[in-house]
């Protein structure tokens, strides 16, 4: 009976200081989680990898650099869904690198350099995860990204829905940068992957490689030339496909501008309704009518401050 006694004793200390550890490391890290928004630190750390924004569920890798080596090593990474809420610990990043998955838009992170006296030694600036799903998540946006909606649904565009710098996206095609993109077609479609880049091939062609809106001025920028034109709108048009689905040109007529721009340019970027575009193709040319029979080449434009791996991720994600 005593060693029963003795050995239900000993297991019940055991207990209370797993338990009491236990609680030691979570005040640990209440309690930098508290310190975290009270940190004065010298924002001495650049975090590199953040993307200018992500698609739901995409991975985030980011890396703390500091400006100048030292011997600590004891990182924390804290995360806070606005500016108005306290920071919190982020379980599991203790290394100068972090990784995780975007789901919350506007979510704030940053990563904290502690010594071997647990004091805050440097820190970054926040990095905000912007998301950005483009054409929505929901069905009725889905189904309008593919071309099915009903007439009601549209609406005339301002120009200043395609503001922005841009760049071709063919010179990527040419380089293989968009191979991976063929392939995944392939793997989900009725094409092989050099059916795909064939296919792209045509309709990516272009020798004007930038463009660039802003008000109601576009420059082409061709051949290492520039041209330029004022434009205004001239409406929309909705088109029938081989395939049932549909698509909106929206029509915009030069005004005014070098005589090398083209009397019409139509974009069409799957919305039907005012917003910010993402990417566009874009059909130019001096007749109204003949542009909206082209259906075989479609110059392509994405923001010119993509690199090539940002034109794959952005391209996978559609």
């Amino acid at each position: 009976m005593k060693k029963l006694l003795f050995s239900f004793s000993l297991l019940l200390l055991v207990s209370l200081f797993l338990t009491a550890c236990q609680g030691t490391e979570d005040e640990k890290e209440d309690k930098k989680g508290e310190e975290a928004s009270e940190q004065q630190a010298p924002e001495s750390i650049k975090m590199e990898g953040i993307s200018n924004h992500y698609h739901t569920g995409d991975k985030i890798e980011l890396t703390a650099v500091l400006d100048e080596e030292t011997e600590a090593d004891h990182w924390h990474w804290y995360s806070r869904e606005s500016a108005k809420d306290e920071w919190e610990v982020v379980s599991g990043q203790e290394t100068e690198t972090f990784t995780g998955e975007a789901t919350v838009n506007g979510l704030e992170i940053k990563a904290v350099l502690f010594d071997q006296n647990d004091k805050d030694i440097a820190q970054s600036a926040p990095a905000q995860i912007v998301i950005d799903d483009h054409h929505g998540n929901d069905e009725a946006s889905k189904k309008i990204y593919q071309g099915y909606f009903e007439d009601s649904q549209v609406k005339d565009r301002e120009l200043s829905d395609w503001e922005g710098d841009w760049q071709s996206v063919y010179p990527y095609l040419l380089s293989g940068d968009l191979d991976e993109v063929f392939a995944h077609k392939a793997e989900n479609g009725d094409m092989t992957k050099a059916e795909y880049k064939e296919y792209y091939t045509v309709g990516y062609k272009t020798d004007v490689e930038r463009i660039i809106i802003k008000e109601n001025v576009v420059t082409f920028f061709q051949e290492g030339k520039e041209y330029f034109g004022e434009y205004t709108s001239d409406g929309y048009e909705i088109l029938t496909y081989e395939k049932g689905n549909r698509g909106v040109r929206f029509i915009f007529k030069l005004v005014d501008g070098s005589e090398e721009m083209p009397l019409y340019i139509q974009f069409s970027d799957h919305n039907i309704f005012p917003v910010e575009s993402h990417h566009f193709h874009l059909y130019w040319g001096d007749s109204r009518e003949n542009l909206l029979e082209e259906v075989t080449n479609w110059p392509t434009y994405y923001p010119s401050e993509l690199d090539a791996d940002g034109l794959v991720r952005d391209m996978l994600a559609h």
